[in-house]
Order: structure tokens, then sequence, then C-alpha cells
């Protein structure tokens, strides 16, 4: 014996503004076009305008006197033997190799960035140290793993007279 009320679904009852509520009527045959069914014109978007290369100034390093000037293309890793970093995101760094025969320089001992128009250094946790000279303050020590935005001219000492300077920002390309 089956009761009647198996095949009945129990709903909330509509709140009253809901049940009184007015719904426009949108008649469909008057807002519908019809198109003939054949080949759509074909539309191609112009061609895009030639970009004239864009040369981002940049910041320079040198190291010692007589050094050729490293770009800031990318961030520079410096040190006796320095490697990149196991994870990294953008560029790969510019190794960058300075001779410390009295092994004051850490293997990775520094990177050098630029970030728009400033550039970033950072001790890469190194064993002696990184002193930094900007121009116009006293000299400091960063601490292991501290970064510092420095200006064109600053000078950082990272052992066995290996002594970076941050040159004017330059337009390379």
């Amino acid at each position: 014996m089956t009761e009647d009320n198996d095949d009945t679904i129990i709903v909330p009852q509509r709140p009253l503004e809901l049940a009184n509520a007015i719904v426009p009527s949108f008649d469909d045959v008057e807002n519908t076009r019809i198109v003939p069914a054949g080949e759509r014109p074909k539309v191609t978007a112009p061609p895009p305008p030639d970009e004239p290369e864009v040369v981002v100034p940049q910041f320079c390093v040198s190291i010692g006197a007589f050094s050729q000037p490293i770009p800031l293309d990318r961030p520079a890793y410096i040190g006796r033997r320095p490697s990149p970093p196991r994870i990294s995101s953008g560029l790969a760094p510019r190794l960058v190799v300075v001779p410390s025969p009295l092994k004051e320089v850490s293997s990775t001992h520094l990177e050098v960035r630029q970030v728009g128009a400033s550039v970033i250094v950072t001790d890469l946790k190194s064993t002696n140290g990184s002193i930094v000279h900007i121009p116009g303050s006293m000299p400091r020590k960063l601490r292991q793993g501290e970064s510092l935005v420095v200006s064109t001219g600053t000078l950082v000492d990272i052992g066995d007279d290996n002594v970076i300077e941050i040159l004017p920002m330059q337009r390379l390309g």
C-alpha cells in the first residue's frame, strides 16, 4: 500500500513581496533580428604598429680601478666562486668572480640589483660582512642577509681589496 504523498515536494512559502512582484515581460519576437544564412564578412585586425626598441637606463658597477663596468640589467652575484640561488625568479643572475687570496670574500658574498631607478645591495650571509660607504654618510657594516638601497657613488668593500662602486645610470643598448 503506497501513500498518496510519496510524490509530494514540500517547498517553503514564498515571501509576500516576491509573490506580488511585477515581472517585466520581454517580447522575444520584437527583439529578434533574422539574418540570412551565408558567409560573414571577414574582419581582420590591423597589424600592430612598429614599436621602437625601448632603451632602459641602467646602473653599472665596477670592481677595482681598472675593471670594465658591469651592467645591472640583471642581478649580479659577486664572490670568490659565486653560484646562483637554488630557487630563482626572473632572469638568472650574472656571476662575478673576484680574487680573494686571503679568503676574506665569501663564495657568494653580495648581490647587487637594480629595481626601477634604485640599486639594492644585499649581503648574502657572508662570513666577514660588507662595509657600505654611501656618499655623505658614515660607513656602515651590513648584517648577514641585510639589504640596503644605495646611491650613485656608493662604495661597497667586501674584503681582500675588492671595492664595488655604483656607477651613474647609463643608456645601454
